[in-house]
């Protein structure tokens, strides 16, 4: 039996179950960037250098006609295929490919033109609204700032970082589950979000490469670093690349890295 409790005794207060020894565990740091990149800026430089000999001028596979389709397509593409939104796109896109079209089109014959694609009554609903917005808003021209286009219906930040880069040539980042796989997995921009792999991408990517970097690191993540396995024996990138999942040791290049001061003076 139990000794009975004294009047005078005072509680005695239970350790912490979440803190080893019974202390009280200390919150973690925020961190509102990701954590450092794993390579010099010349291994990036280099890394870049080599996807632009791989692919001088790469493109996106979006079907599109101006920076208003761009925009109608990459908005349609959220949990889509770029190939079933440009089989749908091809037609509604002859009969309309400015706001004006669109918004004389009407929600219903949108509708009817994307009904292949994943979530189409929504996005019929989005595409007449933005639209509109457009004409109302925007003298029927798509804007230039990244601001202005996330006011728009079903336009978030990485389909305006999309249409600047592509339809308007500025160095943005839009991070889709390819990029944010790579920044993460290669080590090249880690981060918990996109937002933090944007970031990190946009601090270590040079200058000189920027314009097409977008399309280089997609591409890359679709058909090379892909998400089950990356196909490392047909990576330009293999012997720098510093990911834990690599899948094949491939020797260091014959000829050094330049340091960046020299590789700079090659671009």
């Amino acid at each position: 039996m139990a000794p009975p409790k004294s009047k005078n005794s005072l509680p005695v207060k239970k350790p912490s179950a979440s803190a080893p020894g019974g202390g009280t565990k200390a919150k973690a740091p925020s961190r509102k960037g990701g954590s450092r990149p794993l390579y010099t800026p010349a291994e990036v430089h280099e890394i870049f250098r080599r996807f632009c000999v791989q692919r001088p001028e790469p493109k996106g596979e979006l079907d599109y006609i101006n920076a208003f389709t761009l925009l109608i397509a990459v908005v349609l593409s959220a949990q889509a295929t770029d190939a079933g939104v440009n089989k749908a796109t091809k037609p509604l896109f002859s009969m309309a490919d400015t706001p004006q079209k669109m918004l004389a089109l009407g929600e219903a014959r949108v509708g009817d033109y994307i009904r292949t694609i994943g979530l189409w009554r929504n996005k019929a609903k989005n595409v007449i609204a933005l639209s509109k917005a457009l004409i109302d808003d925007y003298a029927g021209k798509v804007p230039e700032d990244r601001d202005e286009l996330v006011k728009l219906p079903g336009v978030g930040r990485k389909t305006a970082n999309v249409v600047l880069n592509v339809a308007f040539g500025q160095h943005t980042m839009a991070v889709d589950t390819h990029i944010f796989r790579i920044g993460n997995r290669i080590g090249l921009a880690p981060g918990k979000t996109p937002e933090q792999v944007e970031q990190g991408l946009l601090k270590v990517i040079p200058t000189a490469y920027m314009r097409h970097a977008h399309h280089w690191l997609i591409l890359h993540g679709r058909y090379v670093c892909k998400a089950r396995k990356p196909d490392c024996p047909a990576c330009v990138i293999a012997d720098i690349c510093k990911s834990k999942e690599k899948t094949t040791d491939v020797p260091a290049p014959l000829v050094p890295i330049a340091p960046l001061n020299e590789a700079l003076a090659q671009v």
